[in-house]
């Protein structure tokens, strides 16, 4: 909604030196969310004045159509001599009233105007059209020509307004009174304590039985009806221009007077209003819900089929208009027509002027069915107060008699439904509780009353709440008024009580743990969307039996190229690594923690839950087991540079085995033991791709893989060369943890160190031979890591030497070396009868 300054004063005698954005801090204090305030004519200097063109010549031999004009702008060019200006447009002729801009002057956008040659002639100023000046769309596009009556030389700065301020309010669903200059003033007089001059305070005569016929069917969805008929308007008048200007600022094109007028009529009061040519209506005007796939041509030109849930306006004829939300064209004001011989204007003389009170879920559901959201479906959804109609009409017969020198005929007509006013019982102190700070009973009753409700009783307090506010259901919607008013910046900061035992989940903390683990090792998290499409499986080469590619499919997916739930966190992971490397970006770790989805071999239906009560336990379950498994995962991807290269060294690129370490590292803060072993899956390099291995309940399980990604992976997901990956299940790495994790115990006696040479069968994997040295050391055995491997002649065709530092120590001792040598025999000896591991140099 935007509010003119210069209007909202109309209503409220705000403080003389009070500026918009001052309203607006005010406004945002009462809770209105004021998005700009918008300085019109910024900068703008004069001199502009109105000015009235004498002769025109037409220049020839240029590409357009160019124009010599003399204009008379009295004294303000400082000779009384007609200016000389050059123009292109032809919306105006000898003898029209223009705004003209003189030299010296300065329009909006900082353009200074200055005599200049152009077109073979100097041009001593310009011709204004609206938009040049910043007033908006006029319909016109072209020279503003103003009505004959203004004087030449007439300040047109003030004239046209063009120096105002403009609030741009965003108004949520609950506020939907104030889509109107009264709701907004109403919230402006409270914010200041001022008295507010309501404009819907007029004098309205009573229904009668001689107005025009209206039959309303369908009284749920139309509760009110007011008609009134205004006869003899001037096919020729146009809108003033205060009528005009205030339409432009509030972001509405002036179109025709009795259309202006209704549209005015609307930002001023709040009530959506329709006038139909009398002379095209046939009949009685009915309310009635439309025929299923009805035919309707609505005032845009486009013909419509409705539903059997529509309101129409109709006559004897049919449909004339849908109801709270376009009018029809059979039944259009008509343009006003000029006989060229006669000069005779001829158009649309006697009107019928429509306003009436629908139900809002019905306006809505209308227009979001056709796509066709107008000003009053907006007004209707919202919440328009039906008190307002018959106010709204005769504020539009008023204007219309004034403006169009129409004539409003006596008869009233006016149908409403039987209803009563809606009351809320509350207690007194309720908006005490609900704030945590005492207000009083004064300050609530008062608060209430400046909102418009009647309040009555002491202790226990009955309101009645005024028409225009719907939205107020409850004694907590009454709260909330209350609080809001009195200032949300004054509510006390409290600190809510946190109960013990009530933490973070071990699940949690978990997470929360492999996330900082990760980021210290150097990863940037990269959060992706869960949504995957099916071709991607193909360029991750996953079989066609993989359990990854049976995926849960959506019903409303926000893309049809990704119509599916992620069953890896791949894609997306490598999606960011792919952008991030053509916007210059190569040296790269990224990670990401989520969940993945998986296909249920028999997929359930989720059932409908209540929403007037909570759901039962059985209820909830039977949701949950509808809802496909949802395990959380952790992926890495590696590329370009890991340790950059400078003065202390080379630097080194990322490999497969930094996505190794990474899932040790997770590995370490479940508490699991994981097992790195040689593996062969999907998208990674069979030759570097790692199966990672937990025991769980004394099966081992492979729970994710890392390493190199195939290089036809890479070619067709446009990855950086030797890109790297890792992706590991952490719900059953932390399965196979423990309950918690356990500080390493800190010895103060000495380390032994033991380094022993193996040479094992070239098939034989390193994480074996690690897996019985460890066994075979013992308890002793603090760690164990391999720094060498070798191939060559020395060590045989087909065979490997694997080298490893032993680490022994005792809690309680300083161990000697006989010790440490018999915990490193064992270890070899059991690595010889497991793996075949002869000691290298025996």
């Amino acid at each position: 909604m935007r509010v003119p300054l210069s209007w909202l004063r109309e209503y409220v005698d705000l403080p003389a030196g009070e500026t918009g954005r001052d309203v607006a801090a005010k406004l945002v204090d009462a809770g209105l969310e004021v998005e700009t305030v918008e300085q019109l004519g910024g900068g703008l200097k004069g001199p502009l004045v109105v000015g009235q063109v004498l002769t025109i010549e037409e220049l020839e031999g240029f590409r357009k159509p160019i124009r010599f004009c003399t204009v008379d702008v009295g004294q303000a060019n400082g000779t009384g001599d007609p200016q000389e200006i050059v123009c292109g447009a032809r919306n105006f002729a000898v003898g029209d009233k223009v705004v003209v801009v003189l030299p010296g002057a300065v329009l909006p956008g900082d353009f200074a105007i200055a005599a200049r040659k152009t077109y073979g002639r100097t041009s001593h100023g310009m011709i204004c059209s609206g938009d040049e000046l910043g007033m908006g769309d006029d319909g016109t596009h072209g020279i503003i020509v103003l009505p004959p009556e203004h004087e030449v030389g007439t300040d047109a700065i003030e004239l046209l307004q063009l120096v105002d301020e403009v609030l741009d309010i965003d108004i949520t669903p609950d506020r939907g009174y104030c889509m109107s200059m009264r709701g907004v003033a109403r919230e402006a007089a409270t914010a200041y304590g001022l008295p507010l001059r309501d404009p819907a305070l007029l004098d309205v005569p009573q229904p009668n039985s001689y107005g025009y016929p209206v039959k309303v069917d369908d009284p749920a969805g139309c509760d009110r009806f007011t008609a009134r008929t205004v006869t003899g308007l001037d096919p020729d008048a146009r809108s003033p221009i205060w009528l005009t200007r205030r339409l432009q600022k509030a972001g509405m094109r002036p179109i025709s007077l009795a259309v202006d007028i209704t549209n005015y009529v609307m930002l001023e009061l709040g009530q959506p209003l329709h006038a139909y040519d009398r002379a095209s209506v046939e009949g009685t005007i009915g309310v009635r819900r439309a025929e299923q796939g009805e035919k309707f041509t609505t005032l845009d030109g486009v013909k419509r089929t409705l539903d059997a849930e529509d309101l129409v306006i109709t006559d004897n004829s049919g449909p004339i208009g849908l109801a709270g939300v376009m009018g029809g064209a059979n039944t259009e004001i008509a343009d006003s027509v000029t006989d060229p011989e006669t000069g005779q204007v001829t158009g649309t003389t006697d009107v019928v002027i429509e306003a009436a009170h629908f139900d809002s879920v019905s306006i809505s559901r209308t227009a979001r069915r056709l796509k066709l959201s107008s000003e009053a479906s907006k007004r209707f959804e919202r919440g328009v107060d039906p008190q307002a109609a018959a106010a709204a009409a005769q504020r539009t017969v008023d204007l219309l008699v004034l403006l169009a020198g129409g004539t409003a005929e006596a008869g009233v007509t006016e149908v409403i439904a039987p209803g009563a006013p809606r009351t809320i019982a509350m207690p007194a102190d309720h908006p005490d509780r609900v704030a945590g700070m005492e207000y009083g009973r004064e300050t609530v009753v008062r608060r209430l009353q400046e909102i418009g409700c009647d309040v009555y009783g002491q202790d226990e307090l009955v309101v009645t709440v005024p028409s225009w506010r719907p939205d107020l259901a409850a004694p907590n919607d009454l709260a909330e008024e209350v609080i809001r008013l009195e200032g949300y910046g004054n509510l006390p900061s409290t600190l809510p009580q946190v109960p013990s035992g009530r933490g973070l989940t071990a699940r949690q903390q978990l997470h929360r743990r492999v996330g900082r683990a990760l980021a210290g090792a150097g990863y940037v998290e990269a959060l992706s969307y869960p949504f995957i499409g099916e071709g991607v499986f193909d360029q991750l080469q996953l079989p066609a039996h993989d359990v990854a590619r049976q995926v849960v499919k959506l019903v409303n997916p926000i893309s049809d190229e990704e119509p599916a739930l992620r069953t890896t966190l791949l894609p997306g992971l490598l999606g960011a690594l792919r952008r991030n490397d053509s916007r210059g970006s190569h040296d790269l770790a990224l990670f990401e923690t989520g969940s993945v989805f998986r296909a249920a071999a028999r997929p359930g239906v989720a059932v409908r839950l209540p929403v007037d009560r909570r759901p039962t336990d059985e209820e909830i379950a039977t949701l949950n087991a509808a809802l496909p498994a949802q395990p959380r995962y952790a992926a890495v991807v590696l590329a370009g540079a890991r340790e950059q290269a400078g003065w202390w060294g080379k630097g080194r690129p990322a490999d497969w085995a930094d996505a190794v370490q990474a899932a040790r590292a997770l590995a370490v803060e479940a508490g699991a033991e994981l097992v790195v072993r040689q593996g062969q899956y999907g998208p990674w390099h069979p030759g570097r791709c790692a199966e990672l291995v937990v025991t769980l309940g004394g099966v081992e399980q492979v729970i994710g893989h890392a390493g190199e990604l195939h290089p036809r992976v890479v070619k067709a997901m446009g990855l950086p060369a030797r890109t790297s990956a890792m992706e590991i299940d952490l719900d059953r790495l932390a399965a196979a943890g423990g309950e918690a994790l356990q500080a390493p115990r800190i010895s103060s006696f000495p380390v032994a160190t033991q380094d022993v040479a193996l040479i094992v069968d070239a098939s034989v994997p390193a994480s074996s031979v690690e897996a019985a040295l460890r066994k075979g050391a013992g308890e002793l055995l603090e760690s164990l890591r391999l720094f060498d491997v070798f191939t060559g002649e020395q060590v045989g065709e087909g065979k490997k030497s694997l080298a490893y530092a032993l680490r022994f120590r005792a809690a309680d001792r300083t161990l000697t070396a006989e010790e440490s040598t018999a915990a490193r025999d064992a270890a070899v000896a059991l690595a010889g009868e497991r793996t075949g591991a002869v000691l290298r140099g025996a």
